[in-house]
């Protein structure tokens, strides 16, 4: 497994400097990378590592939100207002009534089965986004109309909605039906979710001010607490609880009791960022099936274009009646395309659950990935300085 791990680092290292080099995005590197060395094409990671990958990917998700909601400010999410709410689930369901009627023409497959398909294509990805929103934040771009602020909350709780429509459409389509109270679960598991990061966040804010206690250990008792929620949402399907959504709840209620020790404690997440990114980007090129991608036709390409349209008009429709502006919208709607992380965690589970349409949603998620992550990313480099107003 050391072994792996330090091809991993170097591998990971080396292609991001080198994409960063030729002006695109250095994630774009690190999961071409991670397919390289990954079991698809030179086969050179051990097995030990690739067991763990979801895990490993989780806890540099983990890390990626503990910055976002440290960063945050509540001030900000409330000036967003409503716009904030509509680009949890309107974007998604865009895409997935977009693809409900693109696929049966283009793919030839049934309604269920493009529903199945859209759930888990029309996860945008936080990996992706939330960084680069993050380094909007820090650099002042878009902050006086709170557009990365309200990008970075949208893509933190659109997984939570899309996860609850795949659910509910594969089982149907294992005969288990569904019923009102899955789509219940969506609103409470978010709710939940906040209620309950914001108790952890002010119990860690009391905590950090009556004991005395350096930055480092600080960062690593939240973090530990962190894993401690997602291991509730993991281990009690029943509780509908959305963990991710905690751990940046969490930070914001940080920041909201202690903004000087937000400040410290999120320089503490930066640094951990710089080995998390590059676990997180290779490892989702590692789980990219190769084959699948040399299987799509061009009809693939068409559908997740025509998809992406849908949702970008899903977008626009969040910012309706809003102060932005026609540039500020399109970098809005840009912004919001990447996938990589959901799909590359759900894209193959239908194939497991051994549903007819598991081949093509195995194929169309390795291409949305390898497709949107990169191009989705240099939209956002390419766009936000003449796009959006600096402070």
């Amino acid at each position: 497994m050391l072994i792996s791990i330090a091809l991993i680092l170097t591998s990971g290292m080396f292609a991001g400097w080198l994409f960063k080099k030729i002006k695109f995005p250095s994630l774009f590197g690190m999961i071409l990378a991670g397919i390289l060395i990954g079991p698809h094409v030179l086969n050179l990671l051990d097995s030990s590592i690739l067991n763990i990958s979801t895990q490993i990917r989780k806890i540099a998700l983990i890390i990626i939100l503990l910055r976002a909601g440290l960063k945050l400010s509540l001030d900000d999410l409330k000036k967003v207002g409503r716009p904030a709410v509509l680009m949890c689930f309107l974007p998604a369901a865009f895409e997935m009534f977009g693809m409900i009627l693109l696929a049966p023409k283009l793919l030839g497959l049934s309604v269920l089965d493009s529903a199945i398909l859209g759930a888990v294509i029309a996860a945008v990805s936080p990996a992706v986004i939330v960084p680069k929103m993050i380094k909007l934040i820090d650099e002042g771009y878009g902050t006086a109309k709170a557009i990365p602020q309200m990008i970075l909350a949208g893509a933190s709780v659109d997984d939570v909605f899309v996860i609850v429509m795949f659910a509910s459409f594969t089982g149907i389509a294992q005969g288990a039906g569904v019923s009102a109270l899955d789509f219940v679960k969506i609103p409470v598991s978010i709710a939940t979710g906040i209620v309950i990061g914001i108790l952890s966040g002010l119990i860690l804010s009391i905590f950090f001010n009556k004991i005395k206690v350096r930055d480092t250990a600080k960062s690593m008792i939240l973090l530990c607490v962190s894993f401690a929620l997602v291991f509730v949402e993991d281990s009690f399907k029943f509780i509908p609880f959305a963990s991710l959504i905690a751990v940046m709840a969490s930070g914001l209620e940080i920041k909201r009791k202690n903004p000087d020790a937000a400040v410290r404690l999120s320089r503490k997440y930066d640094k951990m960022w710089v080995c998390a990114e590059i676990f997180l980007f290779v490892l989702v090129g590692a789980s990219v099936a190769v084959e699948s991608a040399l299987d799509a036709g061009p009809e693939t390409l068409l559908l997740l274009l025509g998809v992406l349209g849908f949702r970008m008009a899903g977008v626009f429709a969040c910012l309706i009646k809003t102060h932005l502006n026609l540039k500020e919208k399109i970098f809005c709607m840009l912004a919001y395309t990447p996938k990589a992380t959901v799909q590359a965690a759900i894209g193959g589970l239908p194939l497991a659950m051994g549903l007819s349409c598991g081949e093509i949603v195995l194929t169309v998620s390795v291409i949305a990935i390898l497709f949107t992550a990169p191009l989705g990313a240099f939209a956002i480099d390419l766009t936000h300085k003449k796009f959006l107003l600096a402070e």
